[in-house]
């Protein structure tokens, strides 16, 4: 195969790889991302999660703050390992929509607001809404276009291998 061959084959989309694979990044950083930010809840008490929640006049704090931290870890690891992702992605796109309509729309679309900098380093602002739209997309590409290899709904969809053993993870 020419040089010039071989750079066309790998500088369009999709990459000479499955299709499949895909989702396997997306997977890997949309999960732990949502088990971060649980685990960050939990780190900092759980009280000063539920406390903000107050603050804003959220109803029934107590409660929306466990589960909100339950739906991080919980969601963010099924994601991460492929799991029932349609079903799983339910209440994980209600928490993102929440935090969307409740802190971040206010603050406009961009993540990254950079105020000043000095010898200290770099001051940024109040984050918007943008990476929470990032992650419903890497939900919402996930639940349309599969979970891709070495993932447990794709065990489950194809089913027992043709020697009778368990499935195995694709």
């Amino acid at each position: 195969m020419r040089l010039i061959d071989r750079c066309r084959h790998v500088s369009t989309a999709p990459l000479p790889v499955p299709q499949s694979w895909f989702a396997v990044p997306l997977r890997l950083i949309v999960g732990f991302g949502f088990m971060q930010h649980g685990y960050a809840k939990l780190a900092r008490g759980p009280e000063q999660f539920i406390g903000v929640l107050h603050a804003m006049g959220m109803p029934h704090a107590d409660w929306l703050g466990w589960v909100t931290i339950l739906i991080e870890l919980i969601g963010g690891f099924m994601v991460l390992i492929g799991a029932l992702l349609p079903l799983v992605s339910v209440p994980m796109i209600v928490v993102l929509v929440v935090a969307i309509v409740s802190v971040h729309l206010p603050n406009g679309f961009s993540s990254i607001k950079l105020q000043s900098f000095d010898a200290a380093g770099a001051h940024f602002g109040q984050p918007g809404y943008e990476t929470d739209l990032l992650y419903l997309a890497g939900l919402l590409a996930l639940c349309f276009g599969g979970t891709g290899p070495w993932s447990v709904d794709g065990a489950i969809r194809h089913g027992p291998s043709r020697t009778g053993s368990a499935p195995t993870l694709r």
